[in-house]
């Protein structure tokens, strides 16, 4: 496997990004379109991530397909943050859910890498992150606030609160468990292969009770196939790949432009308007990404 610089990590992890940000359109999509629910949907998600993988894995190298302890991990974690996302957006909307999972993210891992694989904060990565969040709270702080004032019980947000923080705790938990594996020898791809394999083996109990196999159309058949090559094989092995060479925070923080990417999809495919403070959200989370890709190895 072939050294990655800084600079290329970071262009890594932002084309993920930028990949992520089309995954919750496709899967928006397909939820119509295929008559899965969000955990089948997932479950064809990994399936398909992997194959895809394995294909190009197989082609390139020979694959050991034995997971380490490290991978059965990750792809447990996989599994968690995805369940436990559906499950913030079905108790308290996508807007909360999202704000609160992608907003407790960098920070859990910011954490997480400073006491579990002493790597420090730097200056850069600081700023960056200050100005990420504030960007993410323009961004979708205010539907967020709207969702919230209409849930007159409370329960139901409350126990959207919590599943988003576990999911935000299962994402950084790959994070680190990935970024700690990237000094073991373990190939990116072998390890976002396992993950998913996984995964899947995770939801798939649940998927078989709420309807594992889709319609099939053509259009179902192209979104599944979009969304296991491009937000998920593509992003997710370029995301392995750029934890061997960036801090698990600057990565976190990068990722955070899936927001951005998701919200420019809505309005362009599901006319969605945002405020200007969410433009000026846009703007700001952008620079702070920008900023920090420039200057990963500074961060």
């Amino acid at each position: 496997m072939t050294h990655v610089s800084a600079r290329r990590g970071a262009l890594y992890v932002s084309v993920a990004a930028t990949a992520w940000g089309t995954g919750g359109a496709a899967g928006s999509l397909l939820f119509d379109l295929s008559g899965l629910g969000p955990v089948g949907v997932s479950l064809w998600r990994y399936l398909l991530g992997a194959a895809f993988l394995l294909v190009l894995t197989r082609t390139g190298r020979p694959f050991v397909s034995r997971p380490s302890g490290r991978v059965l991990l990750i792809g447990a974690g996989m599994a968690v943050y995805q369940t436990a996302y559906f499950a913030a957006i079905a108790h308290s909307g996508v807007a909360v859910a999202t704000v609160v999972t992608m907003g407790a993210t960098p920070i859990v891992t910011a954490l997480g890498s400073r006491f579990l694989l002493g790597e420090r904060l730097g200056r850069v990565a600081l700023v960056a992150l200050t100005a990420a969040l504030a960007g993410l709270a323009l961004l979708m702080g205010e539907s967020a606030l709207s969702a919230t004032a209409q849930d007159a019980g409370g329960t139901s947000a409350t126990l959207g609160l919590a599943f988003a923080l576990a999911s935000a705790t299962g994402y950084a938990g790959v994070t680190l468990l990935s970024r700690g594996s990237g000094g073991t020898g373990d190939d990116p791809r072998a390890v976002a292969i396992g993950g998913f394999v996984v995964g899947a083996l995770c939801l798939a109990p649940f998927a078989l009770a709420e309807g594992a196999l889709p319609e099939l159309s053509w259009a179902s058949v192209g979104l599944l196939g979009y969304l296991g090559a491009i937000p998920t094989a593509l992003a997710y092995g370029l995301f392995f790949r750029a934890l061997t060479a960036l801090r698990a925070t600057t990565v976190s923080i990068i990722s955070l432009g899936e927001a951005v990417g998701a919200a420019l999809l809505g309005v362009l495919l599901f006319g969605e308007r945002l405020t200007p403070l969410a433009w000026s959200g846009c703007v700001l989370l952008l620079a702070a990404v920008a900023v920090l890709a420039a200057r990963a190895d500074a961060a």
